[in-house]
């Protein structure tokens, strides 16, 4: 039976309160706690950083995830140089989307279930908020505010006690920041908090509320600022770089930097917030010849593989790397591509081959 590792934010707030305080009168550093920093402040000594808070976490491996699916048709069809050339899509695990609004609780609870029978990590992603990717490729999401507090509590409810991350809403907090036509950033960051209460009610549930990526919002506090209207203080931390090709480095770093702007104003014993990264497509980068706009994100060629899922990375508060985007699904109908979520067999063999 798994061990619990994972307990309310509540609960763990009061432990690293009390940690700090007992640090400070001992005339150590304080531990990674907001208002604190690094904990160097009281002593002159840095205090080393913490490390991933998923750390000996095992993630599942959807065997129904497109990858694994399209490598048993290759080669129950016999086409078994297809199959071997998309094999590597079928080795790692990758998020399962919840993006639909119809009644979300069979497909969160056979991916709950399934992983818990194999003491396993899920990771889900969350993807319904009311007027969903500011009416681009992936437009959508549930018709008002009501239905989107039944989806999510749906959601979260069959999460159960069972162990599950869960990416909240890609894009939400950014296209808000940025600006989205249709869009009240003050009520959508209001649904945002009031999804993340409902899943926190959940005690083995880690939420990572989605924060854009390393070339999106340059104003770091007005995205900390939005990031704590949405209830981030009550989450485990943000998400970077969800179907996107920025490296690696840059998304570390720039994490490492909201992570800093989030602790300035943050009340005292707030946790530090950590972060996911997605590295499922940014093998070799964004594309050098698309500095901006759509040729920089929507299916671009030329793009590989990145790091395989770990839930131990090397990198200050960053807590695991992810392919939450699954490798060879459409970004939407941009460079010949399907609508958005289908799967694509020619864009998942040229992830692979690059």
């Amino acid at each position: 039976m798994r061990t619990l590792l994972h307990r309310r934010r509540s609960v763990r707030a009061a432990v690293l309160v009390a940690v700090a305080g007992t640090a400070v009168a001992c005339g150590g550093g304080g531990g990674d706690t907001g208002g604190g920093g690094d904990g160097s402040a009281a002593t002159g000594t840095a205090a080393p950083h913490e490390s991933s808070r998923l750390a000996g976490e095992e993630l599942w491996l959807d065997p129904e995830g497109h990858g694994p699916a399209a490598v048993r048709e290759a080669r129950a069809s016999g086409r078994t140089e297809e199959a071997e050339a998309l094999a590597p899509l079928a080795e790692q695990p990758t998020a399962v989307w919840i993006a639909t609004p119809e009644n979300p609780y069979p497909e969160v609870e056979r991916v709950s279930r399934a992983a818990a029978e194999e003491d396993r990590l899920p990771v889900l992603v969350a993807y319904n908020v009311p007027g969903r990717d500011c009416g681009l490729y992936s437009a959508g999401g549930a018709a008002d505010v009501d239905a989107y507090l039944a989806w999510i509590g749906s959601f979260a409810a069959a999460l159960a006690d069972r162990p599950a991350v869960v990416v909240l809403e890609p894009d939400a907090v950014p296209h808000a920041v940025a600006g989205c036509e249709g869009v009240d950033p003050a009520a959508r960051y209001q649904l945002l908090s009031q999804a993340v209460e409902i899943l926190d009610r959940q005690p083995e549930t880690r939420i990572y509320l989605d924060a854009g990526n390393a070339d999106w919002v340059d104003d770091l506090p007005a995205l900390a600022g939005a990031l704590r209207q949405s209830g981030i203080d009550s989450a485990d931390g943000f998400a970077l770089n969800v179907s996107n090709y920025e490296t690696t480095d840059a998304n570390a770093e720039y994490g490492l930097a909201l992570s800093e702007a989030l602790e300035e104003g943050a009340p005292p014993g707030t946790p530090v917030a950590h972060f996911v990264v997605d590295t499922s497509r940014n093998g070799a980068g964004p594309p050098e010849d698309a500095p901006g706009g759509e040729g920089r994100w929507c299916n671009p060629p030329g793009r590989a593989l990145g790091e395989p899922p770990t839930t131990s990375p090397d990198a200050p508060r960053l807590d695991a790397l992810l392919w939450i985007k699954q490798p060879g699904d459409s970004d939407g109908t941009c460079g010949g591509g399907p609508p958005a979520g289908q799967w694509w067999p020619e864009a998942a063999a040229e992830l692979v081959a690059g």
